[in-house]
């Protein structure tokens, strides 16, 4: 269990730290047109939200056929290549593909429940989901503002931050 709210708390790190800063970012790259901004914004967002959607299943699969833990750290993993793409990106392109790549291993969230599923007997598995429900939260509520800090500094440190 301990393994897993871990994972999850730095899934979610990852996620919360780039939430007050991308938007900024996109505008830069659009030209600084919020109108733009908004629309491009939206299609990333939407795109992460549907590669999430379609590959849930997929990591699901792949973490039947070789074990939870190898698929989570291999998601783990690619987050990190991810966020590494988006601090270095050059054009709203590579932003864009970068956030696909989030959106595949993001699907890592899928797994992780099942994970949870696999290790919880009947007595205590809704506890054990509670406390998912709990990494979640916490790394929504604290890690913006720091995301919001290094982005005082320069734009692109949050992504390397959520990379670390």
């Amino acid at each position: 269990m301990a393994f897993i709210l871990v994972t999850v708390f730095i899934d979610v790190l990852g996620i919360g730290i780039i939430i007050p800063i991308l938007p900024e970012l996109v505008k830069d790259f659009v030209g600084g047109s919020t109108a733009d901004a908004g629309r491009w914004y939206g299609i990333i967002a939407a795109t992460y939200a549907a590669t999430q959607f379609f590959f849930a299943p997929i990591l699901g699969s792949l973490s039947d056929r070789f074990g939870r833990r190898p698929i989570i750290l291999v998601s783990l993993f690619g987050r990190g290549v991810d966020y590494v793409i988006q601090g270095f990106a050059p054009s709203i392109w590579w932003l864009f593909v970068g956030r696909v790549i989030a959106g595949v291993m993001g699907a890592s969230f899928t797994t992780s429940n099942a994970y949870i599923d696999d290790v919880s007997g009947p007595d205590n598995r809704a506890r054990n989901f509670c406390l998912v429900g709990v990494a979640l939260g916490l790394g929504f509520i604290f890690v913006p503002a720091f995301g919001g800090f290094l982005g005082e500094f320069h734009i692109s440190l949050p992504f390397l931050g959520a990379a670390a």
